[in-house]
């Protein structure tokens, strides 16, 4: 019987890369019944046994604490009232444990705000203001910035400020700060996942086949990039609302522009805020433009001093100072939405291709780069069955986005079919009698079509 307790612990240990810091029978055996009992899902069954081993042996095993959350939030989840708020309490208890026991296995910065969340989430019952809250939050940016990467508990560190702002209880300039604090971190948890996404598409480029393990690892750095771009900043960004409009910024960057005139951050948030929100046709934005070039220049800076003068010396300064691979990607993604918007889609194909290079696992040039195809296929094609031949090369164009990035796979794939749906029908190409023919697609395009053999 011992022997058969004893694999059956070993292979557990393994499961969770630790082993046990002494040997105890009862508490060898009731690990073993919580463990079972936490795989079926009987968490009732499992709370006795895992709460002897907790108390006996709170070293044990770090099931206790992995286990021992899935376990409490149960009894949450099950309870009301007097119990229901023991067991918030007692979570929390457990929050700190496994910190304090397996050190090396829990981050500060990932425990404060899984503390943070859970009073968020129970904020009625345990009878806490959002001051109280966001504290809790704020403890895990200062302490440990590094470790604070829940994307849930980002977003709601945000959006605390913003209803205390609404409520009076902080500055504007507060809640613009942390919009910018947040940002930084959620940008720099994109950009360590995009440059190993960035690795294994260099991979795939070079024909090679991705492992089953690198498929999933692929699969999980573009969810995680997914959700922090498709889901944490637009709704920040949705939460900030009309408190960030040209009207609100302007009047507030004007009162405080001498006061932080040689504050280059300062000067960096202002401008890229204004820049976001579709300001940069104020005054304000030229003049915050150019003190931080005179104080400290950057790419950023150099860059707008572009978009304001068109003078090329600058987008030379830009190329210059970015040395950041992704950073020069986003420039280039920049220019070239700025030059599509102008309708200079040649020039715009080609800073969308300078951001390919850079960034290969950004499908969004290639769906951009299709969008300016299908708008040009009436005046790009010198018959109508060659200008509705375009929309081949668009929808060619849209899927290769799909395949480069599996977060647009879907919507590359809606937009082929959509661009496809325009282009020469079966009938079309058996009356011209052209199928598997090359046809050069003229002025600012320059590419070539092949009509699809039927």
């Amino acid at each position: 019987m011992k022997t058969r307790i004893t694999i059956l612990l070993l292979a557990l240990f393994v499961s969770f890369n630790i082993g046990f810091a002494q040997q105890d029978e009862e508490c060898m055996n009731n690990l073993s019944i919580f463990d079972s009992y936490v795989k079926s899902k009987k968490y009732d069954d499992a709370y006795g046994p895992w709460k002897i081993v907790r108390n006996k042996c709170p070293r044990f095993n770090r099931a206790i604490y992995a286990h021992g959350e899935k376990i409490l939030l149960h009894k949450i989840k099950n309870t009301t009232g007097a119990d229901q708020i023991a067991h918030i309490n007692d979570l929390m208890l457990l929050y700190d444990q496994s910190r304090e026991h397996f050190a090396s296995k829990y981050d500060l910065g990932e425990i404060l705000a899984d503390k943070a969340n859970l009073a968020y989430k129970y904020k009625k019952e345990l009878n806490k203001t959002d001051d109280e809250v966001y504290n809790m939050f704020d403890e895990a940016y200062v302490k440990d910035v590094k470790n604070f990467t829940s994307a849930k508990g980002l977003y709601t560190y945000f959006s605390l400020i913003v209803d205390l702002f609404d409520a009076k209880k902080k500055p504007a300039q507060a809640m613009f700060d942390k919009y910018d604090d947040v940002n930084e971190i959620i940008e720099g948890i994109i950009s360590g996942n995009t440059i190993k996404l960035n690795k294994l598409a260099a991979k795939e480029e070079a024909g090679e086949t991705l492992t089953k393990k690198e498929i999933q690892r692929k699969s999980s750095y573009e969810s995680y990039i997914n959700a922090f771009e498709t889901k944490i900043l637009p709704s920040m960004d949705q939460k900030l609302g009309k408190r960030a409009t040209c009207e609100v910024l302007v009047p507030l960057y004007q009162r405080d522009f001498e006061e932080n005139k040689n504050n280059g951050v300062w000067l960096q948030r202002a401008m890229n805020r204004m820049y976001a929100k579709g300001c940069k046709e104020d005054p304000l934005f030229l003049k915050l433009v150019e003190q931080k070039n005179n104080i400290e220049p950057t790419a950023n800076t150099s860059f707008y001093l572009y978009l304001l003068t068109g003078e090329q010396k600058y987008f030379d300064q830009t190329v210059q100072l970015e040395t950041d691979p992704l950073k020069k990607a986003k420039l280039y993604k920049k220019l070239a939405q700025e030059l599509k918007a102008k309708g200079s889609y040649g020039k715009a194909r080609q800073y969308y291709s300078e951001a390919l290079k850079l960034n290969p696992s950004d499908g969004s040039p290639y769906l951009a780069i299709a969008a300016m195809y299908a708008k040009s296929a009436n005046r790009c094609g010198d018959s109508n069955f060659n200008k509705r031949a375009v929309f081949w090369l668009a929808a060619n164009t849209a899927e290769r986005a799909g395949r480069v990035d599996g977060r647009l796979k879907s919507a590359a794939a809606k937009t082929a079919a959509s661009y496809r749906s325009s282009a020469p029908s079966k009938a079309d190409i058996f009356n011209c009698s052209c199928s598997g023919t090359v046809i050069k697609i003229g002025c600012w395009i320059g590419r070539s079509v092949t009509v699809p053999n039927i």
